[in-house]
């Protein structure tokens, strides 16, 4: 098989793959829109180039990483997206050894310099905070995705300063993008006698099982608890009552990623691509 790309060389590779080694537990990816939706876009900009997309999931960054060498080892891939970044993610350094041409979806802060493709979590956020507070809620709640990824906190910290400075109260939970994790949050919210009012979810997976857990405790939503999903999808549109969301077009960021590793396979100089942020969706549930 040929060698990899390098940024001597004039473009992309017909035939040879670009690599996501996806680091998700392979029942939540199952349930989970985002990555269908995402890696159509990128295949809408790179399969015209002859370029597959080549993704595997793995349990752990351990493991992303020994896949990452192997692709080098063997020359299967001729660049790599990176996606779900911890802070000092120990891929950057290794797609740097490896001399892979490398995009970051991420906060360019957690890029080392590697090209990047931002969708400003911070300011959607920020944005989500002001639009809950602004239709009269006053206690907030969120769950979050897993604790260690680079946007979670992002977000998590991005939540509580937008709430602090509008005088608001929150209640925060963990959660890993599963349903199971959206009914656990949703339980744990019926015991309050406090609870929030309206509740922001880091995916719509764990929205979905929020929602149907409070119709299995007789909570209306959304006259009893308002909920909120990040990431827009179909899920989200058909559930009853239609589930508000923070929207972006997935598929045009998937186009970005697939342009901006072009670009670098190509030897374009490292830069970052600013996204639009996500916009808050308002439907049945707020």
């Amino acid at each position: 098989m040929p060698a990899p790309a390098t940024s001597a060389e004039a473009g992309p590779q017909r035939g040879i793959p670009v690599g996501l080694a996806l680091v998700r537990d392979a029942e939540v990816l199952g349930a989970e829109p985002f990555f269908h939706e995402f890696i159509a876009g990128m295949e809408r900009v790179l399969v015209p180039l002859g370029v597959p997309v080549l993704l595997q999931v793995v349990a752990t960054v351990a493991q992303a990483g020994e896949r990452m060498r192997a692709w080098a080892q063997h020359s299967q891939v001729q660049g790599v997206i990176l996606i779900d970044l911890l802070p000092g993610d120990e891929r950057v350094v290794l797609v740097k050894e490896l001399g892979i041409p490398t995009v970051v979806i991420g906060d360019p802060a957690t890029a080392g310099g590697l090209p990047a493709v931002w969708t400003q979590d911070d300011v959607a956020m920020q944005n989500v905070v002001a639009e809950l507070v602004a239709a009269g809620h006053t206690h907030l709640g969120h769950v979050a995705g897993p604790a260690q990824m680079a946007h979670t906190i992002i977000r998590r910290r991005t939540f509580q300063t937008a709430a602090a400075s509008y005088g608001a109260r929150i209640t925060t939970f963990e959660g890993d993008y599963s349903e199971a994790a959206g009914v656990r949050a949703l339980s744990a919210l019926a015991g309050l006698v406090d609870r929030p009012t309206a509740v922001v979810f880091d995916n719509d997976v764990m929205a979905l099982g929020a929602l149907h857990e409070a119709g299995r405790l007789g909570l209306l939503v959304p006259s009893d608890l308002s909920l909120v999903a990040w990431d827009d999808s179909a899920l989200c549109q058909l559930a009853v009552p239609p589930l508000s969301a923070v929207s972006h077009d997935v598929q045009d960021l998937g186009e970005l990623a697939g342009h901006t590793l072009a670009c670098a396979l190509a030897g374009a100089p490292a830069a970052t691509v600013v996204a639009p942020p996500a916009r808050l969706v308002v439907r049945g549930s707020l």
